[in-house]
């Protein structure tokens, strides 16, 4: 019973750079800055437990 509630608690987004449209996969749960790609824009920072978005999200994955 407590494996089945703990599946699936954290997500990976897809993520759309808002400078320049690039979109890229990160991990919900982050614990290092992610920048862009193709520009290098701050697009999400660590706090802990979920990361604090710049970008909006595309697109959701379980």
């Amino acid at each position: 019973m407590v494996k089945a509630a703990r599946e699936n608690r954290s997500k990976f987004l897809k993520i759309r750079c808002p400078d320049c449209s690039n979109e890229q996969i990160i991990f919900e749960k982050a614990t290092s800055v992610i920048e862009c790609a193709s520009c290098g824009k701050i697009l999400a920072e660590p706090t802990g437990g979920k990361v604090s978005l710049k970008a909006e999200i595309v697109e959701t994955f379980e």
